[in-house]
């Protein structure tokens, strides 16, 4: 299956890290991907740094990881929002039961906590959710991306390039068994 025929949902709510949902957005789209923008509601979400109003295709709670190849988590303030919907939550382990990229940066790592599919794999974020990260059973490390099965996970904006690389990549491949077995490194790559 070729790139221009994948699809990527990329969730959206209110103040996101603007660079990390447009970049994505736009990236993908180059490539040719299907990107669906899903929020909470039907209303439009502003960056925190005012770029948007972007508008939402749909809202998550009409969606399934089923019609989708990949899921796109960005950062800035919009996780805290997202993690308390457990619509995305179920749509997160849904994704991840399948084998399919999740890929989250920044602050977007609260996500996958809150949907409880981080424990015992590697990943990484920006600094400032560290603790939560190891707290939730995640080998946390400072790199610019870390792969870890379908698990994608990046810093900050000055790392979506290889993020978005990580993505594409794993787009192309079958979809990968989520987690690993402690100790396991075969699925694991860093990239600085």
């Amino acid at each position: 299956m070729t790139l221009t025929e994948k699809k990527v949902l990329l969730l959206a709510a209110d103040l996101f890290e603007d660079m990390e949902l447009l970049y994505p957005l736009y990236r993908l789209g180059e490539e040719g991907v299907a990107v669906t923008v899903a929020g909470l509601d039907d209303r439009p979400v502003t960056g925190k740094k005012g770029h948007g109003p972007v508008a939402v295709d749909t809202t998550v709670d009409r969606l399934s990881a089923n019609d989708f190849d990949g899921l796109v988590i960005p950062g800035g303030f919009a996780p805290d929002k997202l993690r308390r919907s457990e619509a995305v939550l179920t749509l997160v382990r849904d994704f991840d039961d399948a084998g399919k990229p999740v890929a989250f940066i920044c602050h977007a790592g609260w996500v996958p906590i809150s949907a409880q599919i981080v424990k015992g794999r590697r990943a990484t974020s920006v600094s400032a959710i560290r603790d939560d990260m190891v707290n939730a059973g995640v080998d946390w490390v400072d790199e610019a991306t870390v792969v870890d099965g379908n698990l994608i996970s990046a810093r900050t904006p000055s790392d979506l390039g290889p993020w978005m690389r990580a993505l594409l990549a794993a787009l192309q491949s079958p979809p990968r068994e989520p987690g690993r077995q402690a100790g396991d490194e075969s699925d694991v790559t860093t990239h600085k």
